[in-house]
């Protein structure tokens, strides 16, 4: 199989890091791809994904699926004697699921509209609008301010164990180094689990 994704993107990291504690990341072939140069702009590359975003995971029969989760989601099903990361019960899945779409909404979602509209990096792209970005910046800082506080009485994101949302939280909490943001003395609870996260060997993929 064939990962087609940019490594220092934090979707096709959460993949990785999915990957590496399934201890699966060695079934795939991992192919970078240069947004920067527009590489994912080709007719090539959109015959694999007509979003044109990353990941991509290119199964031997030559299907292709696009986005994290359902990528996450074919290696749950397709490896059941792997570690379980997306929950054992109905109440489980359906925990994990809010905490990732919390993160997705509430965090991540913000974090890319402040970097995109307080930023130059996209202005050929579209017309950046400062106060959109500010107002994104906020959100970031009141969702942090959640985490840290779910955080005091739980040693992970979602269950009192080890889930994919804890990959998607860490990831996301790195990403805001693109808004010069990181997790400081102002989110003790946060900032103790995200130490404990970057421990694990599945941190350094």
């Amino acid at each position: 199989m064939k990962l087609y994704e940019m490594a220092k993107a934090p979707n096709p990291r959460r993949v990785r890091m999915f990957l590496a504690e399934k201890g699966l990341l060695n079934k795939v072939d991992c192919i970078e791809i240069d947004l920067s140069k527009g590489e994912n702009l080709t007719p090539e590359f959109e015959q694999k994904n007509p979003m044109k975003k990353v990941p991509v995971l290119e199964l031997d029969n030559g299907t292709c699926i696009g986005e994290t989760m359902a990528i996450c989601r074919y290696f749950e099903s397709a490896f059941p004697n792997s570690e379980v990361l997306l929950g054992n019960t109905a109440e489980e899945q359906a925990i994990i699921e809010q905490w990732n779409r919390w993160v997705d909404f509430y965090l991540f979602f913000p974090i890319g509209m402040c970097f995109q509209h307080t930023t130059d990096y996209f202005k050929h792209r579209m017309t950046p609008i400062k106060e959109w970005g500010d107002v994104n910046h906020a959100a970031v800082l009141t969702f942090l301010d959640f985490l840290d506080k779910h955080l005091a009485e739980h040693q992970f994101i979602a269950l009192e164990r080890f889930t994919i949302a804890d990959i998607n939280a860490f990831c996301t909490v790195d990403f805001a180094k693109v808004i010069q943001l990181r997790v400081d003395e102002r989110w003790p609870n946060l900032k103790a689990w995200y130490e404990r996260m970057k421990e694990r060997d599945s941190s350094k993929v």
